[in-house]
């Protein structure tokens, strides 16, 4: 079970990081990489294909502004693609706190998808391949049933049912 995370910039990485203790939680292994879709395109495609021939099965790409590295990413594979819309933390941040990346990830052309979380969730975005992961690998799916179950318990015994404010 491996995931590969890209991001185009290092000043995404305090947020795509955030994919790390999910996968460790359900012991799947990753490797990420910073690569922009941009400025580095030959090595993007040169590291799509390695990371499928070492198994690879799910992808995450975190992008910001035109956010175009997951769709790059699609465009290279027939590996499902979790793309993570990331707000702009660089001083060229447009103001549009992540919106254009949402937009730009969700708008793919057709035949195309990358499925997409919401602005800044890379633990989402971790959580999706895990389950998608899940479909393949049944201790996996256990695991995932397991902690949605711990979690349910959670919130009963913590008051989450017929609280009066």
């Amino acid at each position: 079970m491996k995931v590969a995370v890209f991001f185009g910039s290092k000043s995404d990485t305090d947020t795509m990081k955030k994919v790390a203790p999910v996968l460790a939680q359900f012991g799947v292994e990753y490797q990420a990489y910073i690569i922009s879709a941009h400025r580095n395109g030959a090595l993007l495609r040169q590291t799509i294909a390695k990371v499928e021939q070492d198994g690879c099965e799910v992808i995450i790409a975190g992008a910001g502004l035109s956010a175009a590295l997951p769709g790059v990413i699609a465009s290279e594979t027939v590996l499902p693609v979790v793309g993570v819309p990331l707000e702009c933390v660089t001083s060229v941040s447009n103001g549009l706190a992540g919106m254009d990346a949402l937009l730009s990830i969700v708008q793919m052309p057709p035949k195309i998808p990358v499925a997409t979380v919401g602005i800044n969730n890379a633990a989402n975005a971790a959580f999706l391949a895990v389950e998608i992961l899940a479909v393949k690998y049944p201790e996996l799916k256990i695991k995932l049933q397991d902690y949605r179950k711990k979690m349910s318990e959670e919130m009963t015994t913590e008051g989450g049912m017929g609280v009066i404010l």
